[in-house]
């Protein structure tokens, strides 16, 4: 997805993974976060159906939602996580990761300037 601003954005698809699967997903997210320019990056997670553990949330917090290039990030499905984790994640990372309904909700939010 582009946008007239020049962000890019990258969907983060985990959707029915199991921790470990999330861990290596979320192991290969750099690479492509990092060849962006810094705060210009839109990040999409789609967490629907996926679960995950100390572990993944560890490897999530380091590989993934602190990195500096990342401007906004939504997330779908992840209403079924345990609050804690997702309040954790959101702390890590220093900024609201809004819980949509739908990608189509998502992707309007963080769009819009």
């Amino acid at each position: 997805m582009q946008h007239a601003t020049q962000n890019m954005g990258i969907l983060v698809g985990v959707s029915n993974c199991r921790p470990r699967e999330v861990e290596t997903i979320a192991r290969t997210v750099p690479t492509y976060v990092t060849s962006r320019s810094r705060g210009s990056l839109l990040l999409l997670v789609d967490s629907s159906g996926a679960s995950v553990d100390g572990e993944a949330t560890r490897t999530i917090k380091k590989r993934v939602f602190d990195k500096p290039y990342i401007k906004k990030s939504a997330s779908i499905g992840a209403k079924d996580f345990p609050k804690d984790f997702y309040s954790e994640i959101e702390s890590f990372a220093r900024r609201g990761m809004p819980i949509f309904d739908s990608r189509r909700e998502a992707v309007a939010w963080l769009v819009q300037d």
